[in-house]
């Protein structure tokens, strides 16, 4: 009679064994290809709190007329080193995908969503925040008229439309009522005032040129 082999799992040999052995020899190989002895002991040095990643970078943004210097990720957005570090929380974080325009800020005088711009990237240039279009004290005309008509409900939105339409009036001061929807359609109300907005905007044009009406309300 031949003789009876032993089975995998008496020959000290099992599937479980099999798939560990090739995935810690795919694992070391993989490591092997993509990265040299030298980068991976580098990667492999731990922060104190336990977190792998870039360090923080020394960042100046100029805001509002005033340089700021921090140390941030180079992951933070301009949105939360606005917010967080800086304590100017005009710029709301709602959707925080570049959808909603709640986090509109000036970028040289240009509206962006802050939440979709990178801190570090902003650095050289002119940033302007709600905050430096006025105060409680003295509004600006696109506040003044917000205020006016009553442009504003909950107020998520609000700092995004003055911001937007700043900027939009600066470059278009004769805009018609068609013109100002469609300036301001990359920014969204969830409350649906915007027929105040509307008021609100072509209002503010009128007193930035002199008076003189255009457009419909």
């Amino acid at each position: 009679m031949s003789k009876k082999k032993d089975s995998p799992a008496e020959a000290g040999f099992t599937r479980r064994s099999f798939l560990k052995g090739v995935g810690a020899g795919t694992g070391a190989l993989g490591a092997g290809l993509l990265a040299p002895s030298e980068t991976l002991a580098q990667a492999a040095k731990l922060h104190p709190d336990g977190v792998q990643g870039p360090d923080a970078v020394p960042v100046t943004l100029r805001i509002n007329g005033q340089a700021h210097k921090l140390e941030l990720e180079p992951r933070v957005t301009l949105l939360d080193a606005l917010r967080n570090r800086l304590d100017m929380t005009g710029a709301k974080k709602v959707c925080d995908r570049g959808s909603c325009g709640a986090c509109t800020v000036h970028l040289d005088g240009k509206p962006v969503y802050s939440c979709t711009m990178l801190a570090i990237e902003a650095q050289g240039h002119d940033i302007t925040t709600i905050e430096g279009l006025g105060s409680e004290e003295e509004l600006s005309p696109v506040m003044a008229s917000f205020v006016e008509h009553d442009a504003q409900q909950c107020g998520f939105c609000t700092p995004g439309f003055v911001m937007a339409a700043t900027a939009y009036l600066q470059k278009h001061p004769h805009a018609s009522l068609d013109e100002v929807e469609k300036g301001l359609c990359g920014n969204l109300c969830r409350c649906g005032t915007y027929v105040g907005m509307r008021e609100a905007v072509m209002e503010a044009a009128r007193t930035l040129s002199g008076g003189k009406k255009h457009g419909v309300v």
